[in-house]
């Protein structure tokens, strides 16, 4: 026998609370998300001291979710490959060493836009 069918409206919020849950699992779990975590809290208190402007928080927004997002799937291939090949492989290494190096440039990039943005007002 089939399940009932879910409403439209039902299916909706039941995908946000799995995409809310993902996100939780993914804090509680990685060191890095919490380090993530801590270095966004402190930029948006940096950002709010230095009343930054609102396309300095757009880009401030932009990096940060960047960096986020580059960190959520980095952890999603290397536990991917980590299920799909336990034991060591040289492919899986190069898989999940180009997924870290995403992360890298991400971070990279938000550094050198916390730098444009946050320099100016500590020069002053």
């Amino acid at each position: 026998m089939m399940p009932p069918k879910q409403s439209y409206l039902r299916r909706r919020v039941l995908s946000f609370k799995y995409a809310f849950s993902g996100i939780a699992a993914f804090l509680y779990t990685e060191p890095h998300a919490r380090i993530h975590a801590l270095a966004t809290v402190l930029v948006i208190a940096l950002s709010s001291w230095c009343r930054i402007s609102a396309s300095q928080w757009i880009a401030i927004v932009i990096v940060t979710g960047m960096v986020w997002i580059t960190e959520m799937l980095n952890t999603i291939i290397e536990k991917m490959m980590d299920h799909l090949s336990p034991e060591y492989h040289p492919r899986v290494k190069w898989i999940k060493d180009v997924a870290a190096g995403a992360v890298l440039i991400a971070a990279l990039v938000a550094v050198v836009t916390g730098a444009v943005v946050f320099l100016p007002y500590f020069i002053k």
